[in-house]
């Protein structure tokens, strides 16, 4: 329990300034702050007590010199208890500044102090750096968000969403706000239901993305929109992954893919800046083909070198990999020579995901005379580099069996790029490497349901000149989508969209949408489509990830104000909690176990 002090009324004071604003050219000033007590130093006559906001740190002296009964107040306080200060700006001497902190030049000689609430002992220090259970953080939130680090995280936040609604704004894009209480939609992921009460059985789905009624706004005519959303989806989570998580969303009427790219990377330009970093436009680009064949990945982190398929370097009969099926060379820089240990855990892992490695170049040479000097001539790899093949060895499986092989090979790529990054220093936290991945398969196999559905979701417009292929070839059919990635993370994902009803409906038919089904789910959408409905386009970018990175973080838990746990609780308010009777009665609904 906090100590029994007595407490003081705000009345009508008003502070003058933060705990970050003062400096030497404020000596002799009398101020006014309020905060919290961050530290606490007794040195019998004299009481430095370091206040916090939200803004920085100042120091307060109370000498009991000066004051007997306001220096034996001071000797109540504790950490986190939130007082009102009123005193004399003092310059420190030279010995006694503080460089570490922006007002370690000054500090306030107090004359006044309001004690204005108590505070229990915080469950963990206020520290800067000191390592806490993350459920026990989550469990007192309220307090952990006043640690330095998290307040600068959530106002980071704030000001990317003010430079983005900025910078929107002035390319004239129009803010506008859609349901959250809508009508479920497939794209991908499990929605979350909201039962009706006066229409009992039946549902709302909260919105996976706006994306139904961001087309309907342009073809409704207001050009080009956008808003700062959140959305919600009920899938596993990770340390990029939430059920509510927020978009910045936006649609564009008559946009080619240039005029998206166009609008988004002098955004992310701005939004870079903010967080003190300067990224150049325009952003590399890269189909989702060569994406697969260069990086084994729809996402690359372009701070690693790609791979290169070399198969043709080598013999017909060398048997290195299945026929048919790529060898795929991968070379990591800097990383000097590995120890056997090393590379045998290299060999099991990609042993584990399918495919043989071969890690000694020198054997391969005594094997394949000439050839490894024409594999590092096509890799770029040098003498000091790490430097493997990878063959695949079983049947191959899936639709596009030459991706999985490639996919195998990306993920033991960022595994020797990740675990020797150490000695090569290349995955810099604070090199943004942004890139345009392009022409994504329009489809993809669900093997569970033995059926082609929709990559990016049924609205994305096929290439014009695949148009023929949507039922005849799914497997070859390509979308007009795009995603913006930076550093192996996808920031955003967009398309073209459909805009002709004749198109949508065959688009429904190739994923496997009867009409009868086509007109249940879509009905209002399909009927628009023949109003007028221009060509339209947009994009979506997580502002979760996108904080989650310019800040230095590892999981978006650190950026978002109030986030779920892995197992999507809610340790402050224990949520999700069960209803009560009376509102389930209400809702006319009966509770029976989920079946296994």
């Amino acid at each position: 329990m906090a100590q029994q002090v007595p407490l003081d009324f705000l009345g009508d004071l008003r502070r003058t300034h933060s705990c970050g604003a003062l400096r030497a050219a404020n000596e002799g000033q009398r101020v006014v702050l309020m905060g919290w007590v961050y530290r606490r130093r007794d040195l019998g006559g004299v009481i430095f007590i370091h206040l916090r906001d939200r803004e920085g740190v100042t120091q307060i002296v109370f000498r009991a010199e000066c004051d007997g009964a306001l220096h034996g107040k001071a000797e109540m306080l504790r950490s986190e208890y939130v007082i009102a200060v009123e005193g004399l700006v003092e310059a420190r001497t030279a010995e006694n500044i503080n460089p570490n902190i922006p007002t370690g030049e000054v500090e306030i000689v107090a004359e006044k102090m309001w004690m204005l609430n108590t505070s229990e002992t915080p469950p963990f220090p206020m520290e800067e750096h000191v390592d806490v259970n993350e459920d026990m953080r989550l469990k007192y939130r309220y307090v952990d968000l006043r640690r330095p680090h998290m307040q600068r995280n959530v106002m980071l936040r704030s000001k990317i969403s003010l430079e983005v609604r900025n910078e929107l704004s002035g390319q004239g894009f129009l803010e506008i706000e859609t349901p959250f209480m809508t009508k479920s939609t497939p794209e991908g992921a499990r929605d979350f239901l909201v039962p009706s009460r006066i229409q009992p059985g039946n549902f709302y789905a909260l919105p996976q993305s706006p994306q139904i009624f961001k087309q309907l706004l342009m073809i409704s005519g207001y050009d080009k929109y956008f808003q700062i959303v959140r959305c919600f989806r009920d899938e596993d989570l990770r340390a990029d992954r939430q059920y509510e998580f927020t978009q910045i969303d936006l649609e564009m009427s008559f946009p080619q893919e240039e005029q998206i790219f166009q609008t988004i990377e002098p955004l992310l330009e701005k939004v870079c800046a903010v967080a003190g970093y300067t990224v150049k436009a325009p952003f590399p680009r890269m189909t989702y083909a060569e994406a697969m064949q260069g990086y084994g990945i729809d996402k690359p982190d372009l701070r690693l070198p790609r791979f290169w398929p070399v198969e043709d370097l080598f013999p017909a009969d060398a048997g290195l990999t299945r026929e048919g099926l790529p060898l795929v060379a991968i070379h990591i820089p800097s990383t000097g020579a590995l120890s056997r240990k090393e590379r045998d855990e290299l060999k099991d892992y990609g042993r584990e995901r399918g495919l043989t490695v071969y890690d000694d170049p020198k054997r391969l040479e005594r094997d394949f005379p000439g050839v490894v000097e024409k594999v590092r001539e096509r890799t770029g790899a040098g003498e000091n580099d790490l430097l493997l093949l990878a063959g695949w060895r079983d049947e191959p499986k899936g639709q596009r069996p030459e991706e999985t092989v490639y996919q195998a090979c990306g993920q033991l790529r960022l595994y020797a790029g990740q675990k020797y990054n150490d000695r090569h220093k290349l995955l810099d936290p604070t090199d943004f490497r942004f890139l345009w991945v392009l022409d994504f398969p329009m489809f993809e196999w669900n093997d569970e349901d033995e059926r082609w559905v929709a990559a990016h979701h049924p609205f994305t417009s096929p290439k014009d000149e695949d148009l023929g292929k949507l039922t005849t070839d799914p497997a070859r059919c390509r979308a007009r989508s795009y995603d913006i990635v930076l550093n192996g993370v996808e920031l955003g994902s967009g398309s073209i969209r459909i805009h002709r009803q004749d198109i949508q409906s065959q688009v429904f038919s190739a994923v496997g949408f009867s009409l009868e089904e086509a007109q249940a789910r879509f009905g209002y959408l399909l009927d628009a489509l023949t109003y007028g409905a221009p060509p339209h386009g947009g994009i979506a970018l997580g502002l979760d990830r996108l904080v989650m990175i310019l800040a230095g973080e590892s999981s978006i838990r650190e950026v978002i104000p109030f986030p779920k746990t892995a197992k999507g609780t809610d340790l402050m308010s224990e949520a999700p909690a069960p209803a009560s009777e009376r509102q389930l009665r209400e809702l006319g609904i009966q509770l029976r176990r989920p079946q296994s």
